[in-house]
């Protein structure tokens, strides 16, 4: 079953985090990921979230996920994304239709 990444992202330094959206996407599709979604604009709908800016990427299942997030390409990239922004990630398994 598909799992998504879903990631919430504010924005600290645009140019640091330019070089890291350069650069990351090649990393996460090596590991199988496909970018469902890289929104600027977001509406909450219930609540008061209010996320700057949302990635959804879709993998196979949870080990692609986990490799990706463990691999020494992703890992030589974080630097850039915590010194630019601060982001919240979380992992939705899918249960089916």
């Amino acid at each position: 079953m598909p799992v998504y990444l879903i990631i919430d992202i504010t924005i600290i330094d645009p140019d640091v985090y330019g070089e890291f959206v350069a650069r990351v996407p090649a990393v996460v599709e090596k590991y199988g990921g496909r970018y469902l979604a890289r929104s600027g604009e977001v509406s909450a709908m219930v609540g008061d979230w209010q996320p700057e800016w949302i990635v959804l990427i879709e993998f196979d299942s949870i080990e692609p996920v986990q490799d990706f997030f463990a691999s020494p390409e992703y890992l030589a990239l974080v630097p850039l994304r915590e010194q630019s922004a601060t982001t919240r990630a979380i992992i939705v398994e899918s249960s089916g239709p």
